[in-house]
Protein backbone atom coordinates (compact mmCIF):
# COMPACT_ATOMS: atom_id res chain seq x y z
CA UNK A 1 0.00 0.00 0.00
CA UNK A 2 1.50 3.64 -1.25
CA UNK A 3 1.22 6.36 1.61
CA UNK A 4 0.00 9.66 0.50
CA UNK A 5 2.11 12.34 0.33
CA UNK A 6 2.63 14.74 3.48
CA UNK A 7 1.53 17.86 3.04
CA UNK A 8 4.71 19.45 4.19
CA UNK A 9 6.34 17.95 1.00
CA UNK A 10 4.03 18.57 -1.00
CA UNK A 11 4.80 21.97 0.42
CA UNK A 12 8.43 21.80 0.09
CA UNK A 13 8.13 20.41 -3.34
CA UNK A 14 5.83 23.52 -4.53
CA UNK A 15 8.21 25.91 -3.10
CA UNK A 16 11.60 23.86 -4.89
CA UNK A 17 9.08 23.97 -8.52
CA UNK A 18 8.45 27.58 -7.73
CA UNK A 19 11.93 28.99 -7.06
CA UNK A 20 13.94 26.69 -9.92
CA UNK A 21 11.33 28.83 -12.47
CA UNK A 22 12.00 31.79 -11.11
CA UNK A 23 15.55 31.49 -11.56
CA UNK A 24 14.75 30.11 -15.25
CA UNK A 25 16.76 26.94 -13.97
CA UNK A 26 16.15 23.19 -15.84
CA UNK A 27 15.33 20.40 -13.43
CA UNK A 28 18.33 18.70 -15.29
CA UNK A 29 20.48 21.82 -14.09
CA UNK A 30 19.43 21.78 -10.26
CA UNK A 31 20.15 18.20 -10.23
CA UNK A 32 23.08 18.53 -11.77
CA UNK A 33 23.89 21.48 -8.89
CA UNK A 34 22.84 19.21 -6.20
CA UNK A 35 24.08 15.71 -7.13
CA UNK A 36 20.60 14.34 -7.82
CA UNK A 37 19.23 12.54 -10.57
CA UNK A 38 16.25 14.42 -12.42
CA UNK A 39 13.77 11.59 -11.37
CA UNK A 40 14.50 12.18 -7.52
CA UNK A 41 13.79 15.86 -8.12
CA UNK A 42 10.55 15.44 -10.30
CA UNK A 43 9.33 12.83 -8.06
CA UNK A 44 10.32 15.81 -5.07
CA UNK A 45 8.54 18.60 -7.19
CA UNK A 46 5.55 16.52 -7.42
CA UNK A 47 5.53 16.36 -3.49
CA UNK A 48 5.64 12.24 -3.90
CA UNK A 49 9.02 11.89 -1.53
CA UNK A 50 9.83 12.15 1.57
CA UNK A 51 13.46 14.51 1.23
CA UNK A 52 16.32 14.34 4.09
CA UNK A 53 17.09 17.61 5.89
CA UNK A 54 20.52 16.91 4.06
CA UNK A 55 18.89 16.77 0.37
CA UNK A 56 16.28 20.27 0.73
CA UNK A 57 19.60 22.16 2.04
CA UNK A 58 21.38 21.15 -1.15
CA UNK A 59 18.80 22.09 -3.17
CA UNK A 60 18.58 25.34 -1.27
CA UNK A 61 22.64 25.67 -1.70
CA UNK A 62 21.98 25.19 -5.29
CA UNK A 63 19.42 27.93 -5.46
CA UNK A 64 20.41 30.17 -3.25
CA UNK A 65 18.04 30.49 -0.83
CA UNK A 66 18.13 29.90 2.82
CA UNK A 67 17.22 26.21 3.97
CA UNK A 68 13.48 27.92 5.21
CA UNK A 69 12.63 28.96 2.29
CA UNK A 70 11.52 25.10 1.11
CA UNK A 71 9.87 24.71 3.96
CA UNK A 72 7.62 26.96 4.36
CA UNK A 73 3.81 26.86 2.99
CA UNK A 74 3.40 29.77 0.39
CA UNK A 75 1.01 32.27 1.27
CA UNK A 76 -1.80 32.54 -0.49
CA UNK A 77 -1.90 36.68 -2.46
CA UNK A 78 -4.94 37.58 -0.40
CA UNK A 79 -5.09 39.53 2.89
CA UNK A 80 -3.91 37.43 6.09
CA UNK A 81 -6.19 38.16 8.87
CA UNK A 82 -4.92 36.78 11.86
CA UNK A 83 -7.67 36.95 14.88
CA UNK A 84 -6.40 37.16 18.38
CA UNK A 85 -6.43 34.68 21.18
CA UNK A 86 -6.27 34.89 24.80
CA UNK A 87 -3.66 34.83 26.85
CA UNK A 88 -2.28 32.87 29.41
CA UNK A 89 -2.72 33.92 33.15
CA UNK A 90 0.29 31.43 34.54
CA UNK A 91 3.13 32.16 32.28
CA UNK A 92 4.21 33.49 29.00
CA UNK A 93 1.81 33.18 25.62
CA UNK A 94 4.13 32.54 22.14
CA UNK A 95 2.04 33.00 19.27
CA UNK A 96 4.17 32.87 15.33
CA UNK A 97 1.83 35.51 13.41
CA UNK A 98 3.60 35.22 10.37
CA UNK A 99 6.66 33.68 8.96
CA UNK A 100 7.85 36.05 5.49
CA UNK A 101 10.00 34.27 2.81
CA UNK A 102 11.33 35.29 -0.25
CA UNK A 103 15.29 35.30 0.14
CA UNK A 104 15.38 36.78 3.91
CA UNK A 105 14.05 35.43 6.98
CA UNK A 106 11.29 37.47 9.12
CA UNK A 107 9.01 35.49 11.62
CA UNK A 108 6.46 37.67 13.81
CA UNK A 109 5.22 36.70 17.06
CA UNK A 110 3.11 38.17 19.55
CA UNK A 111 4.56 37.70 23.23
CA UNK A 112 1.95 38.09 26.14
CA UNK A 113 3.21 37.77 29.52
CA UNK A 114 1.31 38.28 33.08
CA UNK A 115 3.28 40.71 35.47
CA UNK A 116 6.09 39.05 37.80
CA UNK A 117 7.00 37.05 35.07
CA UNK A 118 10.60 36.00 33.30
CA UNK A 119 12.38 33.61 30.99
CA UNK A 120 15.21 33.47 29.22
CA UNK A 121 15.33 33.83 25.23
CA UNK A 122 16.90 31.31 23.06
CA UNK A 123 19.90 32.38 21.17
CA UNK A 124 19.49 32.52 17.47
CA UNK A 125 21.30 31.76 14.50
CA UNK A 126 24.62 33.44 14.19
CA UNK A 127 23.16 37.25 12.51
CA UNK A 128 19.90 37.20 13.73
CA UNK A 129 18.35 40.75 14.79
CA UNK A 130 15.20 40.64 17.40
CA UNK A 131 13.19 43.73 17.46
CA UNK A 132 10.49 43.99 20.03
CA UNK A 133 7.52 46.47 20.00
CA UNK A 134 5.52 47.15 22.90
CA UNK A 135 1.29 46.97 22.42
CA UNK A 136 0.97 47.39 26.27
CA UNK A 137 2.47 47.16 29.86
CA UNK A 138 5.86 47.37 30.54
CA UNK A 139 8.90 44.80 29.73
CA UNK A 140 12.65 44.89 31.07
CA UNK A 141 14.14 42.75 27.93
CA UNK A 142 17.37 42.93 26.19
CA UNK A 143 20.74 41.04 25.97
CA UNK A 144 21.30 39.97 29.36
CA UNK A 145 24.57 42.21 30.09
CA UNK A 146 22.13 45.51 28.72
CA UNK A 147 18.59 44.69 29.74
CA UNK A 148 16.63 47.89 28.79
CA UNK A 149 13.40 49.23 30.52
CA UNK A 150 10.37 49.34 27.54
CA UNK A 151 6.61 50.72 27.59
CA UNK A 152 3.93 51.45 25.45
CA UNK A 153 4.89 52.47 21.70
CA UNK A 154 9.07 51.69 22.76
CA UNK A 155 11.01 49.54 20.06
CA UNK A 156 14.32 47.61 21.19
CA UNK A 157 16.33 45.58 18.20
CA UNK A 158 19.25 43.65 19.88
CA UNK A 159 21.69 40.83 18.63
CA UNK A 160 19.51 37.96 18.78
CA UNK A 161 22.11 35.20 18.59
CA UNK A 162 23.22 36.32 22.11
CA UNK A 163 21.44 35.55 25.88
CA UNK A 164 18.87 37.61 26.31
CA UNK A 165 16.02 38.05 28.82
CA UNK A 166 12.46 39.15 29.34
CA UNK A 167 11.00 39.79 32.59
CA UNK A 168 7.90 41.62 33.66
CA UNK A 169 7.17 44.08 36.86
CA UNK A 170 3.74 44.44 38.27
CA UNK A 171 2.11 45.25 34.91
CA UNK A 172 1.48 42.39 32.25
CA UNK A 173 2.71 43.30 28.67
CA UNK A 174 1.77 42.58 25.62
CA UNK A 175 4.59 42.75 22.43
CA UNK A 176 5.08 42.10 19.41
CA UNK A 177 8.23 40.59 18.48
CA UNK A 178 10.26 40.47 14.47
CA UNK A 179 12.48 37.93 14.72
CA UNK A 180 14.83 38.86 11.32
CA UNK A 181 17.37 36.09 10.11
CA UNK A 182 20.02 36.33 8.11
CA UNK A 183 20.03 34.74 4.59
CA UNK A 184 22.19 31.87 4.33
CA UNK A 185 23.60 29.90 0.78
Amino acid sequence: MNARPSSAAAAAGAQIRRRRRQRGMTQAELARRTGLSKATLSQLEAGNGNPTIDTLDAIAVALSIPLTDLLTRAAGPGTVHVTATEALADGPTRELLRRVSGGHGLELWRLRMPPRTAFDGVPHAPGTIEHLLVAAGTLTAGPVDDPRLLRPGDLLAFAGDAPHAYRTGDDAADVTVVIASPITS
